[in-house]
């Protein structure tokens, strides 16, 4: 009998917790009774009506096919597909994360290269850093008066902080050595820079990218439900007002899979400018 690798072991016991909770969590749903004679108020006030309750997994698959197998309709406002949800959320969170990365590199490497830029602005980090990106969102709204640019504006703002420091760290840990030879080598700031220190610092800046889209991911769902309109957050928070719970945990599960997408384009680009000393 062939020894299994430990990916197809782990693998294997992954399907295995996913069958058993299914089945768990399908068992634990109690079928619902059937409805008996009405009189006619009864009929007319809705009390037939099935209550509101958590599905049971069979729901959520069934749920899924129907969403699935047409993403991009469009059938009004408060009626799109979950495609076009979650494509104005990536919009949003790339947007926001692609200008907190032409920020946030640039200083990094500022801060992690000058010690006198990192003492003077390690201040000012250390006091916004800590700030839930929520608490921006109404003086966003206030200034900008753009929903959808002040949902940027707050992913910008959340994504800026693990790329800044992460490149500032990276930056300031390069060994004294390879910056030596550069200078041995009369190679210009620029450079060393660009030869010498990001290619030595760029797993850390990588890492601190790979956070920061997790973090904005997080943070689109939660700024969509306030603002609401269009976006994986407002879906979620508009299938709760209607009070269909299969379509909330469908759409929590997309979620989940969109952000382990994302993660593992980034877990790629880890691995690819990994390097062994």
């Amino acid at each position: 009998m062939p020894i299994l690798s430990l990916n197809q072991r782990a693998l294997l016991l992954s399907v295995v917790i996913l069958v058993v909770g299914l089945l768990i969590w399908e068992a634990a749903i109690p079928a619902q009774q059937a409805v008996g004679e009405l009189t006619e108020y009864e009929r007319l006030t809705g009390g037939g009506a099935a209550k509101a309750g958590v599905p049971p997994p069979s729901q959520v698959f069934v749920k899924a096919w129907e969403e699935l197998s047409n993403p991009f309709y469009d059938a009004g406002p408060n009626d799109k597909g979950i495609g076009i949800q979650i494509g104005y959320s990536i919009y949003r969170v790339l947007t926001g994360y692609a200008m907190a990365a032409l920020i946030a590199i640039p200083l990094g490497f500022l801060i992690g290269m000058s010690p006198v830029a990192y003492k003077a602005l390690n201040p000012f980090i250390q006091v916004l850093r800590p700030i839930s990106p929520l608490a921006w969102m109404p003086l966003a709204l206030f200034i900008i008066q753009d929903s959808e640019a002040s949902a940027i504006f707050v992913i910008f703002i959340c994504s800026i902080w693990p790329m800044l420091i992460n490149t500032a760290f990276g930056v300031a840990g390069v060994r004294q050595d390879w910056v030596n030879v550069a200078r041995t080598h009369e190679l210009g700031h620029f450079k060393t820079a660009f030869t010498v220190i990001l290619p030595a610092a760029a797993p850390t800046i990588v890492t601190g990218m790979r956070i920061s889209i997790g973090i904005a991911w997080l943070v689109i769902v939660a700024a969509e439900m306030l603002v609401g309109g269009t976006g994986i957050g407002y879906y979620v928070w508009n299938e709760w007002n209607n009070l269909d719970l299969t379509s909330v945990i469908f759409s929590i599960l997309m979620i989940g899979i969109v952000g382990m997408m994302l993660d593992a384009a980034f877990a790629s680009l880890q691995r690819a400018v990994a390097y062994v000393e």
